[in-house]
């Protein structure tokens, strides 16, 4: 009788148990974009997981949440991936993978790599039992004893659902726009410390980016969205700071509700409800939103236009002297200066060239370059004066100076911080109308009749003659002023395409120029794969240029190197050499960057000059790596390096170490490579196998392991064969906990920054790329605030 009340609370657990099971998705299922297998759905029918389309360029892999006429995408699989064609297919196969089927390439959609510390190896692939869609939009892979492996709540993108967590360290990332699901401007990271912020993309984490935060530091904090609506961000233990608790709830009792947190295309985070009547309707509603006004978030606008919310709606207007950008997307609004580049540098006096109009009631996020004290009219005067300059900021007696483009401007109304922008644009191009005045009266015409036929004919052949004669006069004025123009210009391309050099602020100089500043090309300063650099002067100030003659590039034409050239020069960023011009001559092709004058880190590291503590050689990896990872995710256009090396760093005046020769990789003859470029390719480039962001991960992660051990990658004067190769001899020392033979001359050694540094540079060089951690996350084990799995050897993973 004692065994009757268990038996029947264990059939209640299974009774339980099959009401709320999800639909099991069994080994050998798949999906196709088109026909009635596109989607696998979960059980109440509101999420589904499959193929959906992406706009009108193909379809694209993941979860949303079935809102007829428009369903809401919550996840994207690979979302920076190109879409997907109608002939692609989804399998889950009879061996345990899920493979995305597209034309001749077939890869897991989603890696099942996990940690197993009971096995010699870090990492193993566990092959997939089973999937499922839940109701609670979470796409679940099991094993065969029916354990999660990989769960999308674990992976977000834009948006967490009723039940996820945002967990220290991770991050929402905004889509480009509605029909486009890849990474866009603006990221949400719940930081180590405890608190929820909101930055722009293009901008690296730093607090002063910042244009929300939740203004939480709790230990281990994680942001919570529950099944009832509340966000929340929690700590450990009791801490807690829910965002909406004062959201009031109206719902009839026979709607469901589904809650969402999106961090939106705009880059504002609002919680959405979506309510269901049954299965035949659904309605959707915003319950909460981080800013009330858009103009607060910088970059809602794009480049040099700037924010307005007077009438109560934020709306982007181009600033005086700009016009729309042809490829101005749908959220912001870039915009181009309305004339072609001024020659500013080679006029004596550049206050001739310029008007400078006025707006109000302005405000700039950025950063200026030059900030002086001085009065209004003694600041306009020097904006002017300075070629650099394209517009200031007057508040309160300083004058603060910006450099195109101008970017995170707002228009505010009675506010404290504000200040009156004065905007340089070329004299004939002020868009300020003028007054309207009267016309003038038309004189009239009085026509005097003289019965003397000879002094009537007199008349009419002196105003004739004086018709004709100043009519000659201004066709020869018009033939030497066009003439002096030609002579002018006679240096430049015939085929010049001025629009060019103001849509990605470059100058365009004539080669006689470039030999004039550099003295003849007499100083060369460095010889890279692309050709020798020269150093020169440009300017009355003499201002130190590094001048590039390419020499092994392909000879693709005029129009496709200027295209390259824009990609490279739309790049900004303080680990990255800038390019200041260019010049095409014929088959000659040059580029001019700012000059950086303490040379390269090669000479830096194998000359020995320079002692190097710890920190900064940290510090000159970190430079490195957030240069890297500008170019990988936040530039853009994405550019991968392809040629990282000791030689293309540079060091500047303060030994802030800058990456050079990025974005010339398509334009060289051939993927060859020297003896020096070759010892920091990673083994795909050598087998001729794609290339990815992961190549420039192992290159990176030689240059690491050459900072540490200030030696190159390959050296055949050491004392023992097992020294030859770098990164081989580094894991035996590692191996063998015997790190102090990589600093044998070194008195002050920081062991622990010593055994980080090697541990990621190890990770860095793995064989395979799918190893390799992305740069993020190199630069989150360099800070120390990711732990570091221990390294496996290279050459145990080839197979």
């Amino acid at each position: 009788m004692a065994s009757t009340p268990v038996m029947f609370l264990l059939f209640l657990m299974l009774f339980a148990k099959e009401a709320t099971a999800e639909k099991i998705i069994q080994l050998g299922s798949s999906l196709s974009p088109k026909g009635n297998h596109s989607s696998w759905a979960s059980s109440s029918g509101h999420f589904a997981f499959g193929f959906y389309q992406q706009g009108n360029s193909g379809f694209g892999v993941g979860i949303w949440l079935v809102t007829p006429p428009e369903n809401t995408i919550v996840w994207t699989a690979n979302r920076d991936s190109s879409p997907v064609s109608s002939n692609s297919s989804l399998d889950l196969t009879k061996d345990g993978r899920l493979l995305l089927r597209n034309g001749k390439e077939d890869h897991d959609l989603i890696s099942t790599a996990i940690s197993d510390y009971s096995r010699s190896l870090p990492y193993v692939s566990k092959p997939i039992a089973s999937a499922s869609m839940n109701d609670s939009g979470n796409f679940v892979l099991y094993d065969e004893k029916s354990v999660v492996i990989w769960q999308s709540f674990d992976d977000p993108t834009d948006t967490i659902l009723g039940g996820q967590y945002l967990t220290s360290g991770d991050s929402l990332v905004s889509s480009m726009s509605k029909l486009d699901h890849s990474r866009g401007s603006f990221y949400l990271s719940m930081q180590y410390d405890g608190n929820l912020v909101a930055y722009p993309a293009s901008r690296i984490q730093d607090p002063q980016d910042t244009y929300w935060a939740s203004q939480t530091q709790f230990e281990g904090s994680h942001l919570s969205l529950n099944d009832e609506g509340s966000l929340c961000v929690t700590g450990y233990v009791r801490d807690l700071l829910c965002l909406t608790d004062s959201i009031p709830r109206n719902k009839s009792q026979n709607s469901t509700s589904i809650y969402r947190t999106t961090l939106d295309v705009d880059g504002n985070l609002r919680l959405y409800e979506h309510q269901f009547e049954g299965n035949t309707s659904s309605t959707v509603k915003m319950l909460w939103q981080a800013l009330p006004d858009q103009c607060q978030i910088p970059g809602f606008c794009g480049l040099n236009s700037y924010c307005s919310n007077m009438s109560g709606n934020a709306v982007c207007e181009c600033c005086p002297g700009f016009v729309p950008s042809k490829r101005s997307g749908n959220v912001s609004l870039d915009c181009v200066q309305n004339h072609s580049k001024d020659d500013c540098e080679s006029v004596e006096d550049p206050t001739m060239l310029y008007n400078v109009t006025q707006l109000d009631n302005m405000y700039w996020g950025d950063t200026p370059y030059s900030v002086i004290t001085v009065k209004m009219e003694t600041c306009k005067k020097s904006c002017q004066q300075d070629c650099n300059c394209g517009a200031v900021l007057y508040s309160n007696g300083n004058c603060k100076k910006y450099r195109l483009p101008l970017v995170y401007t707002r228009r505010i109304q009675n506010s404290s911080t504000v200040g009156v922008a004065l905007l340089k644009m070329l004299s004939g191009f002020s868009p300020i109308q003028p007054s309207p005045t009267k016309a003038k009266p038309k004189p009239k015409i009085v026509i005097v009749v003289d019965d003397n036929k000879t002094s009537l004919i007199m008349i009419l052949a002196f105003t004739l003659g004086s018709i004709s004669l100043f009519c000659l006069g201004f066709a020869v004025s018009i033939f030497f002023t066009y003439r002096r123009k030609v002579y002018m210009y006679k240096t430049l391309s015939a085929s010049e395409n001025l629009g060019f050099t103001e849509d990605c602020s470059l100058r365009l100089f004539s080669f006689d120029e470039l030999v004039k500043s550099t003295g003849g090309f007499t100083e060369e300063v460095g010889r890279g794969s692309f050709g020798a650099v020269y150093k020169g002067t440009i300017g009355d100030s003499n201002r130190s240029i590094a001048v590039k003659r390419l020499e092994k590039i392909v000879d693709e034409g005029e129009r496709e190197f200027r295209a390259e050239i824009t990609a490279i020069a739309r790049t900004h960023h303080r680990n990255l050499v800038k390019l200041i011009g260019f010049c095409i001559d014929g088959s000659r092709k040059l580029l001019v960057y700012e000059y950086v004058s303490n040379g390269s880190l090669a000479k830096l590291l194998f000359n020995g000059e320079k002692h190097l503590s710890w920190g900064e050689k940290l510090k000159i990896a970190m430079d490195v790596a957030r240069g890297v990872l500008y170019l990988h995710e936040e530039c853009e256009v994405r550019i991968i390096h392809c040629n990282i090396k000791p030689r293309n760093i540079l060091m500047d005046e303060a030994w802030t170490a800058k990456i050079s020769d990025f974005g010339l990789a398509r334009l060289k003859q051939d993927n060859s490579a020297g003896d020096e470029t070759s010892r920091y390719l990673a083994p795909e480039w050598q087998k001729d196998a794609s290339v990815s962001v992961k190549t420039d991960i192992y290159s990176f992660g030689v240059v690491l392991l050459e900072i540490v051990c200030r030696r190159s990658s390959i050296d055949m004067n050491v004392s023992s064969p097992e020294k030859i190769l770098l990164s081989s001899w580094v894991y035996q020392c590692f191996a063998a906990g015997q790190l102090n033979r990589l600093v044998t001359d070194e008195d002050d050694v920081d062991w622990k920054m010593l055994e980080r540094m090697v541990k990621v540079g190890l990770w860095c060089v793995q064989d395979h790329p799918s190893l390799r951690p992305s740069m993020k996350n190199v630069i989150l084990m360099l800070e120390g605030l990711k732990d570091i799995p221990i390294p496996p050897s290279a050459a145990l993973l080839v197979k």
